[in-house]
């Protein structure tokens, strides 16, 4: 086998986080995207390479401004206490961020006015007027190809508002082509692939030019040279990957960094960062990024998480409960890094007990506590290794192509491919050991062989701790101590080598790694809380537990209200529409006629939950059209966002109340 050290040179990486909106606290996906570039930061500089990871927040914009305004503070204010739970969120999951930027730092500032002045310069920003439907929650005007009958926003699913205002607009159709050829000839640019062939589909049927300034908005960075308008906040935040190298003073610093550039998002702003942020950067003359990696969405045992359901992850629980290697862990491990995810604490338990605990903590303890028993502790030299047999030498060759194949797997961003990796090498480890059958050898080993076997385990654990840091670093380093040996952090790949540790080392064990947990006692705190959470949601009434749409309707007079028909309606039926994921035909009891209506509430209720219910309904709505069914009518209801995304209630009335009754 070729010497391990024999890596690609050392190379650049530079990954970052999407900016974090300051509208809420931090929740289970900011966890899972921070980590996820944590373990990538760490195995980076590990491998040698100049790395460097970047989070921080976005703290400009509508949504920042309205959250400020109903707590009856400056936007400011909001911003620096919000900013506070980010960064103490990052400290207590052991976060490696090299940097973190607030979008209200003078250093972002400058370089957005600096981009902004260029391309005005140039021509690849002129001023105009725009007029559209415009995404309040989304901060960003809903081109017309995608807008649909129900007339929502794509992304966020929320009703549209038209507006028209003077704008100052992004040539982003003159970078359609210059895009199409540069994913083209770099397919690993998106990923994974599924996103890569959205964006391809987004591109080729189309781009418009962006509106990028507002003059309705004043929390945000003024335009330079016209300070009615305010920078776009998309616009404004994208330019934080590169405000954060101090482009384009500090030359040695951005242009050493940013030719390595890699984003991790959120598979729901894969289209800013891999559509706009790319056309922006050609126009400044600069490189797009290296990839952009979108990943998918958590539900919770199944559901959509909602604070009034009780059942939204709180990272800071989570770690006080189990850790944050536990964590860390368990969101990384669980599904195909990617992919949409589940999350469960009853299965992070189980990972604990079966993999963390049973696995890698007991592999652990078997070794030192032979070592110790048989050997006063002290580890035998390495010159023991020369008696190798090939049972010995196949555990190392193991050890060896780990190390190789995870390389790989870390470069693709495959972070739950690389656990699989590392585990399979642990429970070779197990294997070995009941093979080798140490304690028999430590009875009666004439020809010392317990010492080969000590040596090639305590071995393949030093590189297993090197390989674990990335993911569980404070679990790792405790591994480390462990053995006897000193700083992880400082330890590279390219420097390890299989028996080349110098001088005699003595271990020390320590507690167990990973304790199992009792799951019935466990069970009996978990119901306790869930309940305890549950009677809380009941009880504390005064406590705002949802942001809904601040903007206020122009006033009407009574008689505009007189000519509103509602009344109460049974749902009869509710049926699925095809090709259509957020329609459902409903069709209702109106006491005096059967009717039926089209609503898009379908990702919010099953037609069983919708069965029996009365509703309000508006009636003489001039009929429309979705999906080619005629639909008579409006349903109300009401919508909000609960901090983990969007929640729905319809207007109901009680049971016993007649069909057909007139609300006034």
């Amino acid at each position: 086998m070729s010497e391990i050290n024999n890596f690609e040179g050392k190379k650049g990486f530079y990954i970052t986080t999407p900016i974090y909106y300051v509208n809420d606290v931090p929740h289970i996906g900011h966890a899972y995207t921070t980590i996820a570039c944590d373990a990538l930061s760490r195995w980076h500089r590990m491998r040698g390479d100049d790395t460097r990871f970047l989070t921080g927040t976005d703290e400009h914009g509508q949504k920042v401004q309205q959250a400020a305004d109903a707590r009856g503070i400056t936007p400011i204010e909001l911003c620096d206490e919000v900013v506070m739970n980010f960064r103490k969120l990052w400290e207590v999951l052991n976060i490696s961020n090299d940097d973190f930027i607030r979008t209200t730092e003078d250093r972002h500032t400058e370089v957005v006015q600096h981009f902004f002045k260029t391309l005005i310069e140039s021509g690849d920003i002129y001023k105009g007027t725009y007029e559209g439907l415009y995404c309040v929650p989304c901060e960003t005007y809903v081109p017309d190809a995608q807008i649909g009958d129900e007339k929502i926003c794509p992304d966020c699913k929320r009703a549209l508002t038209r507006m028209a205002e003077e704008s100052y607009f992004f040539r982003l159709s003159k970078y359609q082509t210059a895009l199409i050829e540069h994913y083209e000839a770099n397919p690993d640019a998106i990923m994974p692939k599924a996103r890569y062939n959205e964006v391809m589909s987004f591109i080729r049927g189309g781009l418009q030019d962006l509106s990028v300034s507002r003059t309705t908005l004043k929390w945000g960075i003024p335009v330079p040279g016209d300070e009615r308008h305010t920078v776009y906040v998309w616009m404004d935040a994208l330019i934080n990957y590169i405000s954060a190298l101090g482009y384009p003073k500090s030359k040695d610093k951005w242009e050493t960094h940013w030719p390595n550039a890699r984003h991790m998002v959120g598979k729901d702003i894969i289209r800013f960062h891999a559509v706009i942020w790319p056309a922006v950067l050609m126009a400044m003359k600069l490189s797009p990024p290296v990839r952009v990696f979108a990943h998918g969405w958590w539900t919770v045992m199944g559901d959509k998480m909602s604070k009034s359901k009780g059942n939204v992850v709180d990272p800071f629980e989570m770690v006080e409960i189990y850790g944050a290697d536990v964590f860390r862990y368990f969101l990384l491990r669980e599904v195909p890094f990617g992919g949409d995810g589940d999350f469960s604490e009853f299965g992070m338990v189980n990972r604990v007990n079966s993999e963390l605990a049973n696995d890698n903590g007991n592999l652990l303890h078997r070794t030192l506590q032979m070592i110790e028993k048989y050997r006063d502790s002290k580890l035998p030299p390495d010159s023991v290794l020369d008696r190798a047999r090939d049972i010995d030498t196949s555990l190392r060759s193991l050890a060896e192509s780990t190390l190789l194949v995870m390389d790989a797997q870390m470069e693709d961003f495959s972070l739950d491919g690389a656990l699989k990796t590392i585990w399979a090498l642990i429970r070779a480890g197990n294997k070995y050991i009941d093979e080798t059958l140490p304690w028999k050898l430590g009875r009666d080993d004439p020809d010392d062989r317990l010492d080969v076997v000590l040596r090639t385990l305590w071995e393949m654990l030093r590189l297993l701790s090197m390989l674990l840091y990335p993911f569980i670093p404070e679990a790792a380093e405790r591994m480390r101590v462990q053995l006897g040996l000193g700083d992880l952090s400082k330890e590279r790949f390219p420097d390890w080598k299989w028996g080349k540790q110098d001088g005699p080392i003595t271990v020390k064990k320590g507690d167990i790694l990973f304790p199992r947990i009792d799951a019935s006692k466990w069970k009996e705190k978990y119901d306790a809380r869930m309940k305890a959470r549950l009677e809380a949601l009941k009880t504390d009434a005064s406590t705002p537990s949802a942001t809904y749409d601040m903007e206020h309707k122009p006033q009407i007079k009574i008689d505009d209200f007189k000519k509103l028909e509602i009344r109460v309606a049974r749902i009869e039926k509710a049926e699925t529409i095809e090709k259509a994921n957020k329609l459902y035909k409903l069709s209702l009891d109106l006491g005096f006629e059967k009717r039926v209506i089209v609503s898009s509430i379908r990702e919010f209720f099953t037609p069983e939950q919708l069965a029996g219910k009365k509703i309000l309904v508006i009636c003489n709505l001039e009929p429309a059209k979705f999906r080619g069914i005629e639909s008579c009518g409006m349903l109300l209801a009401a919508e909000a966002d609960d901090g983990s995304g969007e929640i729905l209630s319809l207007a109901t009335v009680d049971d016993d109340f007649p069909v057909g009754a007139l609300i006034h």
